[in-house]
Formats: C-alpha cells, sequence, structure tokens
C-alpha cells in the first residue's frame, strides 16, 4: 500500500499470486525474486502510466476460495490496479470469479483453453492445441511414439490438456493408462506397477513442482527412461534440479519460456537478474521467467491501450493487438498472449532447446 505521503493517484499497487506452499512451492522464491526485478525495471523508468508499482504477494498454493477471498479483501479498498500470476487453474477460476473483470488479471501458467474465461483474464502462458499437442506430434514423427500413458493431478487443467491430446490422436485409445492424483501425491505405485503402462510408447506428465519431480525419480527407479521417453509443459529448473539429474534422462518439456543463455537478450536479463538479486539468489527459471515477462507484458499494455480500464484492454485485443518491450510475447489476441513455444530435452538440470513447435 501506498507509505505515509503518497497519494492513490501515484502509486499502483499489483497483487502477484504464487504458491509459497504445496507441490507448487518449490517455484515460489525464484517468481518473486524476478517479478521484483521487473518491477524495479518498469519503476526506474515511469512505472505503469506515470505511477509507480507497489507489489503485494499472495499465497497462490492455499485452496481456491481462500486465495479468491483475500483477493476480494484487497479488491473492496479500490486501490488494485492489476494481478498476476503463477499458480493453478483452479485457483485462476476461483480468483476470476470474485475480480469480476474489476482489473485486468494476467496469468502466467499454462492453461485448458476454456471458452468462458472472464473478461480481463489474459493468457499468458499456452493453450494445450498450441503446445503440449505439437510437442506430442513432434515425439511422434521423430520419435515413433503413437501411444501415450497419461499421469496428472486431479484438477481442471491436466484433464483438458489430456482431452486435447486425445482429439489429436488417430485413435482414442492411443491413450492406454491416464490417471489423476490428488496435489502433493507421494506415492507412484499404482500407475507405475500397471501393466499397461508397458504398451505405452511414451508418457505425458501434468502435474505440478514437486510432484512432477517425485514421480520422475520414481519413473527412473523402474529402469524405464532408457525406452519410454516423457513430456510435461509444466517443468522447470527448480523441478529438475528437486528430482535430481539422473531422474531428467529423456525428459522433454514443452514451454513458451525458456531463458536462453545464447542469446543477447538471454544474457542480458541474467546478468540484470544477477546484479538485482545478488550471487546466492534463486535461479531465474522456465516459470520464474514467466511471471516477470507477465509484468512487463502489463506495463506494455498499459503503454499501448493507455489505460488499465478492462472494456478498453479485450476492445483493442479482440482483433489483435501488437505490443512493444522485453517480453518474447509480442501481443494478444482476444485474451491469448502470442508468441513462440519451443520443446527442449533435459540435460541434467538445465534445459537444451531442440525445436520451435
Amino acid at each position: 500500500m501506498p507509505s505515509f505521503g503518497q497519494s492513490r493517484d501515484e502509486t499502483i499497487e499489483i497483487l502477484s499470486i504464487v504458491p509459497t506452499q504445496g507441490p507448487g512451492g518449490i517455484i515460489a522464491p525464484s517468481c518473486t525474486a524476478a517479478i521484483s526485478l521487473a518491477v524495479d525495471e518498469i519503476n526506474s523508468g515511469t512505472g505503469i502510466l506515470g505511477r509507480e508499482i507497489r507489489l503485494t504477494t499472495l499465497d497462490g498454493g492455499r485452496e481456491p476460495h481462500e486465495v479468491a477471498t483475500e483477493v476480494e479483501a484487497f479488491l473492496a479498498t479500490g486501490m488494485v490496479g492489476a494481478i498476476t500470476g503463477w499458480h493453478t487453474s483452479a485457483v485462476r477460476r476461483a480468483v476470476a470469479e470474485v475480480v469480476d473483470a474489476r482489473v485486468p488479471y494476467l496469468y502466467a501458467t499454462d492453461h485448458e483453453g476454456l471458452p468462458d474465461e472472464r473478461p480481463g483474464v489474459l493468457l499468458v502462458g499456452e493453450h494445450p492445441d498450441h503446445q503440449s499437442v505439437p510437442a506430442a506430434a513432434w515425439m511422434g514423427r521423430e520419435l515413433g511414439v503413437r501411444r501415450w500413458a497419461v499421469i496428472g493431478n486431479d484438477y481442471i487443467w491436466p484433464r483438458r490438456t489430456a482431452d486435447a491430446l486425445r482429439r489429436s490422436l488417430p485413435s482414442p485409445y492411443d491413450i492406454i493408462v491416464e490417471q489423476y492424483v490428488p496435489l502433493g501425491t507421494t506415492d507412484f505405485d499404482d500407475f507405475l506397477d500397471n501393466p499397461a503402462l508397458l504398451l505405452a510408447d511414451a508418457v505425458l506428465i501434468l502435474m505440478v513442482g514437486a510432484d512432477t519431480a517425485r514421480f520422475n525419480r520414481q519413473f527412473t527407479a523402474t529402469g524405464l527412461p532408457a525406452v519410454m521417453p516423457r513430456l510435461s509443459p509444466a517443468v522447470d529448473e527448480n523441478v529438475l534440479l528437486s528430482a535430481g539429474p539422473s531422474a531428467n534422462v529423456n525428459l522433454y518439456v514443452a514451454s513458451s519460456f525458456f531463458l536462453d543463455d545464447h542469446t543477447t537478450e538471454g544474457r542480458s536479463r541474467q546478468a540484470r537478474y544477477r546484479e538485482h538479486q545478488g550471487q546466492f539468489s534463486p535461479a531465474l527459471t522456465t516459470f520464474s521467467n514467466s511471471t516477470y515477462e507477465a509484468i512487463h507484458l502489463l506495463n506494455s499494455l498499459a503503454d499501448t491501450v493507455g489505460t488499465l480500464d478492462v472494456e478498453t484492454i479485450m476492445g483493442r485485443s479482440e482483433h489483435g493487438l501488437v505490443l512493444d518491450g522485453p517480453a518474447s510475447r509480442r501481443g494478444f489476441l482476444g485474451n491469448q498472449a502470442v508468441g513462440p513455444a519451443h520443446l527442449a530435452q533435459a540435460n541434467g538440470v538445465d534445459f537444451t532447446i531442440i525445436d520451435d513447435l
């Protein structure tokens, strides 16, 4: 909130929702650090619409209704100008309900592409048809994958993403094992001991954070990675590090956000991040980079449209809106950010980008 002597007109409050508990909690330190860098970069200029950003971080790892209740309390102050976050789609749906198009809400995680999103929910992450499905098609062409096993957390994004994969396959029976488990699951024996798993060519992992790391360790212990590749759209360097290098063999990851140190912008962003956060800061990762870009996208959107009014933004983006700025996402078409998607292979606890999707 504004410090003593500052008026509401001089600041803009942004709520940042990231999980600090649960399986997604392992990404919180890097996301918070990356968001802090973006805020300081924008504030060192003219801020957003000439106003200094003031950031409040909320724990998105709680039950969706708890997060939504806290967001509602902040909105009641009339001081919140926008919301960003990396969290589950279950949290997004609950938060969007209480936001009710009062402020723009930039969702930085991959999503399931539901047709009934609330106005003002701007999807910075990717729809499965633009990411997981073409990644699976690439594995079909390049690796001969035809039959899939799916393991996911039990909420809407994994189930809808599996449905998108099913629609893309020659036969719905090409998904031969499909199982959904609660967030925080620690034992995957039911899935790994299923005899039908041996008939699959690859595994699609649709889980969050620490759950994926635990699964990859247990999957590796079966000896299957040597013959059965895995694909996930929800792995960053924190997940690779948590699982350990040996658990990441034959693991492919589809993402709109890889921070490529081989590019000038990638090296520059890494250098700015280290200077800002210090030598022992959390790594700037795939997920934290997406939250960094969401803040800069919000700034570019405000500069281009001239307001954070949701109705005006949605009207301008309906037929396509091109943005300038440091983000790799270069605009919006409707409520979907437009930009590249990539496929990478895990290399120890890092990524090697192998193709564009």
